[in-house]
Order: C-alpha cells, then sequence, then structure tokens
C-alpha cells in the first residue's frame, strides 16, 4: 500500500524533470521497471497493521481470501484501464493534469488535503515502528481501543522516531528511495517467513486447516463494525483508491513505454495486499490463542494489535528489525511527500523546512494511536476525500467530446479556480458523506457512487459554466 516514493524512485532514474512537460520517448521505462517497485513497495508497515485488522473485523475465510481475491483484481483493472491509459496518453504529472482542470488556487486546496493526510498515514506508520522499538524497553503496547498515549515511554520512543525519520526525510531522497529498495526484499521475506511459522505455530498441516482459522467468521471484536464479502471485496479495492481512481499515479505511469505497464500492479496487490495481510492475520491469529489475549477477551476487550511483539512471536529479533523499517520505508517517503505537497502551497519555504514540519505534524500523530488502530477506517476515508478529484481527470479524459465541453478549461480560460470543479467535489462529498454518517454506511461503500457522481456533475457544470474559448 506505500507506493507513496514510486513517483520518486522512477523520477529520481529520469532525471528529476518534467513535472510541467510530457515526458519526452527518451526517458521512458519498460513494464520491468514499474514491477519491482510495485512488488516492494506495497508489503510495507501498513501491511503488519491491516492483516490482524480484518481478524477484529470477524471475517470468515471465504470473505477475506475470496474478497480480497477479487478486491484486489479491481484494484489491478482500475490501474490498467484508468490510470496507465491516460497517463501514457498525457504523461503529465497529477497536479499538473489537475492544474489544467482546476486552476492553481484550486490546486493548493488538493495539496494541503494531501499533504496532512500524509501525515496521518506516516504518523500510523511511526506508531508501528514504535510497538518493535518498545520491545527491549518492556514497553505497554497500546490497546486496539486507545485513542491517546499509554505512558512516557511511549512518548518518548515516538519522539525520537518520529524526529530521525524527519530528519533524514528533510536532507533529500535519494538516499532514502535507494535504501528503501534495498529494504522492500527483506521485508518481503519477513512476511512470507511471518507466515510459515504462524502456521506451524497454529498446528497447520491442511488447507482446511488453514481454511480453520477464520471459519465462518465470529462477532467482530469491541469497538470494530464486523466485515462481510462485500466489506472485503470494496474495502481492498478502494485502498488505493487515492492513487488509481483517484489517478495519483498518473505521476508514475507517465513513464512508461505502453499502457500495459499498468498491469505490474498486479504484483504489488497479491504480494503486498493478499499474501503480507494473510501472513500478518496469521500472526494475530496465533496471538490471539495466548493467555494474554484470551484474558482480554474473557473481559469483553479486545487484545492489542501490535505489529512489533507479533513478529518477534514468530522470527525473533529478524521480526524487531523487519517491523521498524517496515514502518521506516512507509514513513520516510511519505513524509517527504507530504512536504513537498506543503511546499507547493508555500514555495518560498525550503524543502528542509517543510519536511520538518511535516515530520512534526506525522509524528504527533504517531503519539495517538488511534490513527494506526483505526487504519482500516482512515484509509477509506483518505480515498473517499481524494478519489473523486481523480473523476474530474477520467470523465473529462473519455467525455469532453461527446459532451462539447473545452478540455483543460483552466488553463484555456486562465482561471485561477474552476467552479465547476469544486462544485462537482463539495456535492458529491458531502451527500455521500451525509449518507455515510446519517445511515452508518461503510465509507467505502460510498466511494465509487461519490466518485460517479463527482465526474458527472463536472461534466454538467462544465457544459453550463463553460464560455466559448
Amino acid at each position: 500500500m506505500s507506493q507513496f516514493n514510486i513517483e520518486e524512485d522512477i523520477e529520481e532514474i529520469a532525471g528529476g524533470e518534467f513535472e510541467r512537460t510530457p515526458v519526452p520517448q527518451s526517458k521512458l521505462k519498460s513494464w520491468k521497471s514499474f514491477l519491482g517497485m510495485y512488488a516492494g513497495e506495497h508489503a510495507a508497515g501498513t501491511e503488519f497493521m491491516i492483516g490482524p485488522l480484518f481478524l477484529t473485523a470477524g471475517v470468515s475465510a471465504f470473505d477475506l481470501i475470496i474478497g480480497l481475491l477479487l478486491g484486489n483484481l479491481l484494484a489491478v483493472l482500475s490501474w490498467r484501464f484508468l490510470t496507465a491509459e491516460i497517463a501514457v496518453k498525457n504523461r503529465l504529472t497529477l497536479y499538473y493534469q489537475l492544474e489544467k482542470i482546476c486552476g492553481k488556487k484550486l490546486v493548493i486546496g488538493y495539496n494541503l488535503a494531501n499533504g496532512i493526510l500524509f501525515c496521518f498515514l506516516a504518523g500510523a506508520m511511526i506508531t508501528v515502528s514504535a510497538t518493535a522499538v518498545g520491545i527491549p524497553f518492556d514497553m505497554e503496547m497500546p490497546k486496539l481501543t486507545d485513542t491517546t498515549p499509554n505512558g512516557p515511554t511511549w512518548i518518548i520512543i515516538v519522539i525520537i522516531i518520529g524526529a530521525v525519520i524527519s530528519l533524514i526525510a528533510s536532507k533529500g531522497y535519494d538516499t532514502v528511495s535507494k535504501a528503501a529498495n534495498w529494504m522492500s526484499p527483506l521485508i518481503v521475506l519477513a512476511f512470507v517467513a511471518c507466515g510459515v511459522v504462524a502456521l506451524g505455530q497454529l498446528g497447520v498441516n491442511s488447507f482446511s486447516e488453514f481454511w480453520d482459522i477464520w471459519g465462518e467468521g465470529s462477532e467482530p471484536f469491541p469497538g470494530q463494525i464486523k466485515f462481510t464479502f462485500w466489506h472485503v471485496v470494496i474495502w481492498s479495492w478502494f485502498a488505493n483508491a487515492a492513487m488509481h481512481v483517484g489517478m495519483s499515479d498518473l505521476s508514475v505511469f507517465r513513464f512508461a513505454k505502453k499502457k500495459s505497464s499498468g498491469w505490474t500492479t498486479a504484483a504489488g496487490m497479491y504480494v503486498g495486499h493478499y499474501m503480507a495481510w494473510i501472513a500478518a492475520a496469521l500472526l494475530y491469529a496465533v496471538y490471539l490463542k495466548s493467555p494474554e489475549a484470551q484474558a482480554f477477551l474473557s473481559n469483553g476487550e479486545a487484545p492489542p494489535v501490535a505489529p512489533g511483539p507479533l513478529a518477534h512471536n514468530a522470527i525473533g529479533v529478524f521480526g524487531i528489525i523487519a517491523v521498524v523499517l517496515a514502518g521506516w520505508t512507509t514513513a520516510n517517503p511519505t513524509i517527504y511527500r507530504a512536504g513537498l505537497a506543503f511546499q507547493a502551497i508555500i514555495p518560498k519555504v525550503s524543502t528542509f523546512w517543510v519536511t520538518i514540519i511535516a515530520g512534526t505534524i506525522a509524528t504527533i500523530a504517531g503519539l495517538f494511536p488511534a490513527f494506526a488502530m483505526k487504519l482500516l477506517g482512515f484509509v477509506a476515508l483518505y480515498g473517499f476525500i481524494l478519489a473523486p478529484f481523480g473523476a474530474i481527470i477520467v470523465f473529462e479524459h473519455f467525455f469532453h467530446k461527446k459532451v462539447g465541453i473545452v478540455k483543460n478549461y483552466a488553463e484555456a480560460a486562465n482561471l485561477a479556480f474552476n467552479k465547476s470543479v469544486f462544485l462537482a467535489w463539495a456535492i458529491s462529498f458531502g451527500l455521500f458523506y451525509f449518507i455515510s454518517v446519517q445511515f452508518g454506511v461503510f465509507l467505502s461503500f460510498v466511494t465509487l457512487p461519490a466518485w460517479l457522481l463527482c465526474g458527472l456533475l463536472f461534466l454538467i457544470f462544465s457544459k453550463y459554466f463553460q464560455k466559448r474559448i
């Protein structure tokens, strides 16, 4: 899930150019350049949290195994037939493409939302790393229902980790991206090892015994919602909504020689969002059989989801190292990207200081375990807020001629704020967020309707408001 550093990896190879011009033919990359990146970047810190959280939601074996299979396929299809399709046609970054359609002032709002949400995600990954660093200090791990810091040890460890990550990110991206690429195979190996060891600890000797780990499902843990088959399908489809239907990965696939490079995202989905999620869930299944976890359950409390102790229980010190690295390789580039988003708003401030600002916000967020413990809900919210902006790009790309509107209208009309875009997003967001809150509808269920409505309203408003150029 943590593909936020893929863009920088590719741009570093290409020389860090073409932010405001189409990528030239001489700089295009083959599908192999994308395969390794997506495979590595989706087996990271988030996976250590998401896998166990599926168990807390009481999923059944069929819902999890088949639901993830279908949901991840839908994500791959979205990348291939929407993101890669448009990226190879235009070869522009998301930010420049949005600026052409929305205008510079409206893109500032997008960047602010993007930057803040990146900080919160990075904070969740600082929390993940802290659960591993805290093991030698016998630190009390945050519970699933915890929202605030649980003690001074936790606060000190999170602040130290956040400071180190922020300082490294602020020094520039070259070293960070190269280190992340070296660490990714190690992290993938750790997930495989954790899964194999956990199966042994659970006494699994056949596929039927593996299936029985989830069985017909169960009641969700206290404070969690019940996940059905469609929860799993839709959530796993839109876990990366901002990247595919939200068009963020236009910035990645603009370097692809062919649209077919979009299929390489399958490596990320089925290594990270399938194998790694299930492996992490197995770690938690082992823990749930322990006397400590049973004591929590008997008291009506949800046992803690702490990736550090779970991985340490399976593969020892290697598990601690893997969790620290997994959190680090997600948080570091995410803080870096948040800094870039903020810099677009305050361009006179140096990259160093905007990254420190982003790192400080992320560290403060990391102090509050709620961002990590409620990661399923947070990721759903992240996609719901940002994905509709991608609908603007998609609907304009495919339908502007049929509807008879001017493409890249803000650029053509020299607009700083395209009200057609803002109204389309605000109405679709407001309507479906109200439906979610008022009627208790899972947020991922309304992401697709909000995305579709935003695109349709954009076409309608553009037809009405646009003046002939």
